[in-house]
């Protein structure tokens, strides 16, 4: 089912009908956060685009028509960029260079063809990782998950265009597998490590062959909204995690889509920088306090630094020594505000 466009264009609903963001629930607990400035990434470390620039992006893409056009419009977000986003762009300032009047689609489709070879090694590499995982579970169910891969093999090898490869099918065939009680745990490594399959956020080949189909529009628009601001639940919501603000970071749109429910013990092994930029995001989120921004919220940094101690297994440990405000000052200034509201209220 084709998807339509949103009547009136909102930070919230400009992911979720560009970039397919997973859920980030309903409830209005991310807002003060969808609204902070100058805030570092705590997936990715690049400082996030916030969402009041999406409008101007939009009204701008709308009259971008050569490849020189959109590459002037993304040079304008180039610090903001990953490093996926930014090989990617890279490639498209060099096609440009030459053929200014051409179209950026054309440009993925000249090398789509290397690219897809490559993606197919880069598949092949995990479902190697996850049949030598399936050494330690019974025959049974070894077996069973010998099927899957090698299924995903043969797609992979095809060249229908009927039968495409695609990472969520093979996730979710992974869940018809019951292992045995005391293979769980394995069972769950290898889930785990299946997530690594190659995506447009963690593939540059990934990202040439699903782009060559679509619009320079989109395409361009795809580099932009990987660094915009997207709420993410620090536990998953699929595993209980709540909807307060609490339970949420501010991260890049590209950072929250990759993660998806990966447990955050599996995304630090993924990115073992994740830590250090925990850190960074939550130094920003001070500085943003500090200002004046995210008033009656002043406890989140300690809220998230408890939260973020207890997903990771220890593996984040936040300091709070930047902070002007010890936890009870940050309780009390919470209340204060509170009050006021209420006052105004009345």
């Amino acid at each position: 089912m084709t998807k339509s466009k949103p009547k009136r264009l909102t930070a919230e609903n400009y992911l979720k009908y560009y970039y397919d963001i997973p859920y980030e629930g309903t409830t209005s607990a991310g807002k003060p956060l969808r609204k902070l400035k100058h805030i570092i990434c705590p997936y990715r470390g690049i400082e996030i685009i916030p969402s009041s620039n999406i409008k101007g992006f939009e009204k701008q893409l709308s009259r971008c028509k050569t490849a020189e056009e959109a590459v002037n419009l993304l040079s304008d977000y180039y610090a903001f960029m990953l490093p996926i986003e930014k090989a990617v762009f890279s490639i498209f300032k060099d096609f440009a260079m030459l053929n200014p009047d051409d179209d950026l689609q054309n440009c993925l489709e000249m090398i789509k063809s290397n690219c897809l070879m490559k993606l197919k090694l880069e598949e092949f590499e995990v479902l190697d990782d996850v049949d030598m995982l399936s050494r330690k579970l019974s025959p049974q169910t070894a077996l069973k998950l010998r099927e899957k891969t090698t299924k995903c093999r043969q797609i992979i090898l095809s060249n229908s265009n009927h039968d495409t490869f695609k990472r969520k099918t093979f996730l979710n065939s992974l869940e018809e597998i019951i292992p045995k009680e005391n293979e769980k745990e394995i069972f769950n490594d290898i889930k785990n490590k299946a997530l690594f399959l190659p995506t447009s956020e963690s593939s540059r080949n990934a990202f040439v062959v699903k782009y060559s189909k679509r619009k320079q529009t989109e395409i361009v628009r795809r580099l932009f909204i990987a660094s915009t601001g997207s709420i993410e639940h620090i536990t998953p919501a699929s595993v209980g995690g709540i909807n307060t603000i609490g339970n949420f970071l501010l991260t890049s749109a590209s950072g929250n889509r990759y993660r998806e429910n990966m447990p955050l013990t599996e995304y630090i092994k993924r990115f073992p920088r994740i830590p250090v930029y925990m850190q960074l995001y939550t130094d920003s989120i001070i500085n943003e306090i500090h200002n004046g921004e995210l008033e009656g919220n002043e406890t989140y940094p300690y809220k998230i630094k408890k939260k973020l101690m207890e997903e990771s297994e220890g593996r984040i440990m936040i300091s709070l020594s930047k902070y002007k405000y010890s936890e009870e000052e940050a309780a009390e200034a919470v209340k204060e505000y509170e009050s006021r509201w209420d006052r105004h209220k009345k």
